[in-house]
């Protein structure tokens, strides 16, 4: 493994022809380092990788047409997620990003807004822009169409935090269905009868995971979830608020909403609010991410609390080997998760105050 030798970096004048060979001299390496780290292949100590990046950056190299030194790659990656709008995907944007940069990659973002055609179109502009691999936290439970473009044209992919039943890949996230259990048992640990759930779309394989997680730990308990208090919304704020909105508006509305995400959540407790309603002396409501702002003191919402920069990593890092070997066995990780126990499902909240 090649290490780098203690010297100063002589600042050559920037071109935008710099050679590989250029940053080789500069950086105090062999021309055959530079291109490992450009390949992202290993055999290169993490110093030498972060001292030659920053090298080929301050010169401002870029690969001479013809310019053998990452055939085949055009060192980008995709990251398609569903939205930005839920603080989930920017976190897992910025520690992907984050990992790419160290590895030599940009990072291209598209999202889908969960549209099917949505998708379709960005894999088609992905194919054509010849990306190395895609990382979806988009993908679409019972479809796979999109997913068989890319492989179509043998580009990687690794599902990030949801998955299609339809077509296997790699996999990073959490156990959902014990996570919402947990969750679920917790807030029926409080007394609650009357409980209701919001998830995402159903579409997403995290979302029904989570919501049949709910509802089975709830039957097991002997509270039924009837199809009136089972909705499922869009995985934004808004969609918090429109299912508050139903289920405030029925008969016998809810003492404890179980929701699918954080922002849900806060989507569901501004409605609350709004009406009239104390969190949690009178409705209970708890989500399902574990965001820092959300869990913070201010708000402190209970929730499962999701290793979200852990699970890009692993994700990319499960990217990265697959481009490098694609006949790789399909490869799985679950990552831990914990429950937090805030004040918005009643824990700490003294009865009568």
């Amino acid at each position: 493994m090649e290490t780098v030798q203690p010297r100063q970096v002589t600042r050559a004048r920037r071109s935008a022809r710099v050679s590989a060979a250029a940053v080789a001299r500069a950086a105090g390496v062999s021309t055959a380092t530079v291109s490992y780290v450009m390949n992202g292949k290993a055999g290169v100590s993490a110093e030498t990788r972060t001292h030659v990046l920053a090298v080929a950056r301050e010169l401002g190299f870029t690969p001479r047409r013809g310019e053998v030194v990452d055939p085949g790659r055009s060192r980008v990656i995709a990251l398609v997620q569903p939205n930005i709008v839920n603080p989930t995907y920017p976190r897992f944007a910025q520690a992907i990003i984050s990992a790419g940069a160290a590895a030599g990659y940009q990072v291209f973002i598209a999202t889908t807004q969960d549209q099917r055609p949505a998708l379709d179109h960005i894999t088609a502009t992905l194919v054509n822009r010849e990306v190395d691999g895609v990382i979806l936290s988009a993908a679409f439970r019972e479809d796979a169409s999109a997913l068989r473009t890319l492989r179509a044209a043998r580009i990687p992919y690794v599902y990030l935090s949801r998955r299609s039943l339809f077509l296997e890949g790699d996999f990073a996230g959490v156990d959902d269905a014990t996570a919402a259990a947990e969750l679920m048992a917790h807030v029926l640990g409080h007394g609650h009868t009357e409980v209701a759930t919001v998830v995402g779309p159903r579409f997403s394989s995290a979302s029904s995971v989570r919501e049949e997680a709910f509802v089975r730990t709830a039957g097991r308990h002997g509270v039924r979830i009837s199809g009136a208090r089972k909705i499922s919304t869009e995985l934004d704020n808004n969609g918090g608020r429109r299912a508050a909105q139903r289920l405030f508006a029925l008969d016998t509305p809810p003492r404890a909403v179980v929701c699918g995400s954080d922002e849900m959540a806060i989507g569901v407790m501004e409605f609350a609010v709004e009406h009239g309603l104390r969190i949690p002396e009178d409705i209970a409501v708890t989500g399902c991410d574990g965001t820092p702002h959300y869990t913070a003191g201010l708000i402190n919402l209970t929730t499962i609390v999701q290793p979200h920069e852990e699970m890009a990593a692993a994700a990319f890092g499960m990217l990265m080997r697959r481009i490098q070997h694609p006949t790789l066995p399909r490869q799985e990780r679950i990552l831990p998760h914990r429950l937090h126990l805030g004040r918005t499902c009643g824990c700490g909240v003294v009865a009568g105050v």
